[in-house]
């Protein structure tokens, strides 16, 4: 069996079931590489230990963070805030051997290679607007006036950025030099906890949550950016979906009581990225 590169996202491993799920997470061969696509959790130890299990299971292992990673809840001891509380996540992957959006790219030169895999880190911009709001604040009323609000907007700070728009747009900026400056002959995996186009937010049963999941300024990063694949979470609506002929994957796990009316067994999360599915 050739090896893989797999991924998974939204393991939210503060449920017990999930935790479960995490914990039998195993490669297929001593060679195979895991994609984790931001959300493990919310509380900083739990967040490091899962990371450090599969990365003593797997040969790589690749995180962007997500939102959940970036909160800071009541019942975490550590208490840093946004920029801060994301650069000790990199300092603590680092130290368990795994890959984030500030190392050096990695090169997949197994089945479906070579092709570079780049985790993103870019969160979101409120560019994802509903119908018939024109502005950020416009979305945000109709989304208060639904009852459909992100729990971002209590946890997830921005400092020392104004705001999670300017965090976001400073990090777009950075990585698309990143990307713009590597070598355009090489294909890339592109790998973001937020989806990098819109369209996948069309089948979001509240449309109001839209604008929590992405920026419109990445809508043609898969195209400019050679990409073979985007990876991606957040929506907890695991499919393939292909835009401009690039397959996109979604890889969540999601919330027990999500991934339970799928059926009774706990599910195996892992998606197959390369070598791609025939």
């Amino acid at each position: 069996m050739s090896p893989s590169l797999f991924a998974v996202s939204d393991l939210h491993v503060r449920y017990i079931e999930n935790r479960h799920v995490a914990d039998r997470i195993e490669p297929e061969t001593d060679e195979d590489w895991l994609i984790v696509a931001g959300d493990v959790g919310e509380i900083f130890s739990e967040i490091e230990r899962t990371l450090r299990r599969l990365r003593g299971r797997f040969r790589e292992v690749i995180w962007a963070p997500g939102n959940h990673e970036l909160w800071t809840p009541a019942g975490d001891p550590v208490r840093l805030r946004g920029e801060q509380r994301y650069q000790e996540l990199v300092r603590m992957c680092r130290d368990n051997g795994v890959l984030t959006p500030e190392d050096e790219y990695a090169v997949w030169r197994g089945a479906g290679g070579p092709v570079t895999v780049a985790p993103l880190f870019l969160l979101y911009d409120y560019s994802f607007r509903p119908v018939g709001a024109d502005t950020r604040e416009e979305a945000l009323r109709q989304a208060y006036r639904s009852g459909v609000v992100c729990t971002d907007e209590m946890l997830l700070h921005s400092d020392p950025y104004p705001d999670r728009g300017s965090w976001c747009h400073a990090r777009v900026t950075a990585t698309e030099k990143r990307l713009s400056a590597a070598d355009p002959r090489m294909p890339t995996v592109l790998i973001n906890h937020w989806p990098l186009v819109r369209q996948p937010t069309e089948v979001l049963w509240y449309p109001e949550f839209a604008q929590w999941c992405g920026t419109e300024r990445t809508a043609d990063w898969h195209l400019r950016f050679g990409a073979v694949a985007v990876v991606y979470g957040h929506l907890h609506i695991p499919r393939t979906t292909y835009y401009d002929g690039v397959r996109f994957e979604e890889v969540s796990l999601g919330y027990p009581r999500e991934w339970q009316r799928r059926g009774p067994v706990a599910p195996n999360p892992l998606r197959r990225i390369l070598p791609a599915p025939s």
